[in-house]
């Protein structure tokens, strides 16, 4: 047996794998980068260096109001560490703290309510102090018009509360994100806080089919064009853009006008998570990236999606996935039940001709890529009965006995094993 078990991350902790005799493990990690040496002190240097604006407490001088956008319990943003002093910096500068607001950017996703909006917000000051709301995108009243996109046609509503701001800042998490390129800056404004129609336009297979809408790629990714476009029709707004290691912890904060920060932080983090390798490999094991964004098999799709560039045509994908919330909505589990009664083909024939997808049906369009190319199986705890076989993939329940598979079927001893799953972009370069 392989002497060391390797470590996925899974739910709040980790999986530890043992490989079977003979394999020969590669572990593709992004690369080490080092610690802030205080946190704090890196985001108050951010808003005092901002990139393309004057500083944080210049912008708020003069204003009557203030909206920030935080990204929804899906994305680990450490909301704990900036919201106050960023409030805190605000009202420093005039703008009265009753007239501060914070927007979830939930997109179509559920609320974040309760205990789940204190553990998001991650700071009881700011819940006991200023207006904390969820965005609800089938809320036709609650949306602002702004007609349509010139270049594709997309349909432009924004969240009230952020547009009538008269300072706007989004938050958010620069990642990669496996059709808009890079998570965070524009992209928690569209979808985040977009009406129903903007989003689903957004997942038309139009979009999603584009073979340049992948991850870790902005040039010529027509969601990142549209999600420029919609910043640049909304006006003046700004955005404070995290990265983060494996821990967790901060190792980058950037601040300033929205595009250009959001820029200066993808290029942080680019070199270091989009890894090239030489091979392909007929066997991959990955991640979810362990909680929260493994809570429910449809944000699972993530992981199945981003490793595909290293693995061989026909070879096997292992995920291995918490689920710890279930599925996933009603409308992805519908989504799913046609995938498994039409299969792949038929599936995607019901999606070429809509302009509007139907909500959460994109997952389930993203999950046809993996299995278009090779076989894809599943370890989870959270998923029990019907659940498992809308999956539409193969469970497993041994991930040490579905690699000893693997590498039968396919003969190849080699192993990628990629311990974070969607935070890390394996690319092939021959």
């Amino acid at each position: 047996m392989f002497p060391e078990p390797i470590a996925l991350s899974y739910g709040r902790g980790h999986l530890d794998i043992t490989l079977p005799p003979g394999a020969r493990p590669t572990v593709i990690r992004k690369q080490q980068l080092p610690k802030l040496p205080d946190q704090r002190a890196a985001i108050v240097s951010a808003f005092e260096n901002p990139v393309g604006s004057v500083s944080l407490s210049e912008l708020a001088k003069g204003r009557k109001s203030a909206c920030i956008l935080i990204c929804d319990i899906t994305r680990p943003v450490p909301n704990r560490l900036f919201l106050r002093p960023m409030i805190e910096t605000m009202v420093a500068s005039g703008i009265p703290l009753d007239a501060i607001s914070v927007l979830v950017a939930t997109g179509l996703h559920r609320p974040n309510l309760g205990d789940e909006l204190a553990e998001l917000v991650g700071d009881p000051w700011v819940l006991e102090n200023v207006l904390v709301e969820n965005h609800y995108a089938r809320d036709e009243a609650a949306h602002v018009d702004f007609g349509f996109t010139t270049t594709r046609h997309t349909p432009v509503k924004l969240d009230r509360l952020f547009v009538e701001a008269d300072l706007r800042i989004a938050t958010g998490l620069v990642e990669p994100h496996f059709m808009a390129g890079w998570s965070g800056g524009r992209k928690v404004i569209a979808p985040g806080v977009a009406h129903h129609e903007t989003i689903r336009t957004f997942h038309s297979a139009r979009f999603m089919e584009d073979p340049l809408a992948v991850q870790c790629n902005l040039i010529g990714n027509p969601l990142h064009e549209e999600q420029l476009e919609i910043v640049r029709m909304l006006g003046e707004v700004y955005a404070l853009n995290t990265v983060l290691d494996e821990e967790r912890d901060l190792v980058c904060v950037t601040f300033g006008e929205i595009i250009a920060s959001h820029q200066a932080a993808v290029d942080f983090v680019s070199a270091v998570t989009s890894i090239p390798f030489g091979q392909k490999f007929s066997t991959v094991v990955t991640s979810s990236a362990g909680y929260p964004l493994d809570k429910t098999y449809y944000q699972t799709i993530k992981g199945m999606v981003t490793p595909l560039d290293i693995l061989k045509p026909g070879g096997t994908l292992i995920i291995a996935s918490e689920c710890s919330e279930g599925f996933g909505s009603a409308e992805f589990r519908e989504a799913q039940a046609r995938l498994v009664e039409l299969g792949p083909e038929r599936f995607l024939a019901t999606l070429t001709a809509k302009s509007l997808a139907e909500i959460d049906e994109w997952q389930t369009e993203m999950q046809l890529k993996p299995m278009r190319l090779g076989r894809v199986e599943l370890y989870t705890t959270g998923l029990v009965g019907e659940d498992r076989r809308l999956t539409g993939v193969e469970m497993i329940d041994d991930l040490s006995s579905a690699i000893q598979r693997s590498i039968a079927r396919s003969g190849d001893p080699d192993v990628a094993i990629i311990p974070e799953g969607p935070y890390v972009v394996p690319r092939y370069a021959a």
